[in-house]
């Protein structure tokens, strides 16, 4: 199976999928950008993808969500993956000797606080790959790669210091993602994209009480730009029941009936890895 995920070596993503598709023989691609990774999935180059959606600090990733729209993908799955990040160096390196912290920005900003403590300075990179392979090329003992443990394996570094994440519950939630189904599967989950009739105070009120008054719990919600005029917005609706229950087959006929586009943009189960 061929499956497209972020590059370079080393990242969280490739870690996600390589993990994830354990069982099945994985032909990987490794992509630039996460629109790269949506653009090989959409033109058929792979038959799946793997992107992230949400950190538990940062917060959601709106290029994923923007590109999932943009392309007409399909959530299959939902994969959570525990994010350490540690402090990788070259042989010899210690913490007396680290003067620039190099990284991908939310990764800095996650490690903010450990950071300052160093008296350190940071540089940016595309992902925290691309930094550890940028410390090993240098290979100096003042610079310092904010990265996975993955990725010290990948490119021969040492964990200088283990864990240095501001906050210890890090936690990345990962898409897998395909073009439409002929049929969608039964799962536990769903994501909806609900675009209002029209812009008026209360609507998104009135949208979530329809899944109030049918028990359905919304596990994550997202406003996003309809990219059509100013001020006019689309929601992201995540549900703790299939779009095959008989609640949401309800829930969906009710919105659409007072007027709103209720599009199905996955269906899908939780791995935690």
């Amino acid at each position: 199976m061929k499956v497209a995920y972020l590059g370079p070596k080393g990242t969280f993503s490739e870690e996600a999928a390589v993990r994830y598709f354990s069982s099945k023989q994985m032909d990987g691609l490794m992509c630039e950008s996460i629109l790269d990774v949506l653009d090989a999935i959409r033109k058929k180059k792979v038959e799946k993808g793997i992107v992230p959606i949400e950190n538990s600090i940062e917060g959601t990733i709106n290029i994923t969500i923007d590109g999932l729209l943009m392309n007409d993908l399909f959530i299959e799955g939902e994969v959570i993956l525990p994010v350490a990040l540690h402090l990788l160096g070259v042989k010899g390196a210690d913490l007396n000797k680290i003067q620039e912290v190099w990284s991908i920005p939310p990764a800095l900003a996650q490690c903010r606080d450990y950071i300052q403590s160093l008296g350190a300075s940071s540089r940016h990179f595309n992902s925290t790959a691309a930094a550890a392979k940028a410390v090993r090329d240098e290979a100096k003992v003042e610079f310092g790669a904010i990265a996975s443990e993955w990725s010290a394996k990948a490119f021969g570094l040492e964990l200088v210091k283990e864990n240095i994440q501001d906050f210890t519950e890090n936690h990345t939630r990962f898409v897998v993602v395909s073009n439409p189904p002929d049929e969608i599967a039964s799962s536990e989950k769903a994501m909806l994209v609900i675009t209002p009739f029209e812009e008026r105070p209360g609507v998104l009120v009135t949208i979530l009480n329809v899944f109030g008054s049918l028990s359905i719990n919304l596990s994550w919600i997202e406003s996003r730009p309809t990219k059509k005029k100013l001020g006019t917005y689309r929601f992201f609706v995540e549900t703790q029941k299939g779009v095959d229950n008989p609640d949401m087959i309800k829930a969906m006929t009710i919105l659409e009936t007072y007027g709103h586009q209720v599009q199905i943009l996955g269906s899908y189960n939780t791995t935690k890895l």
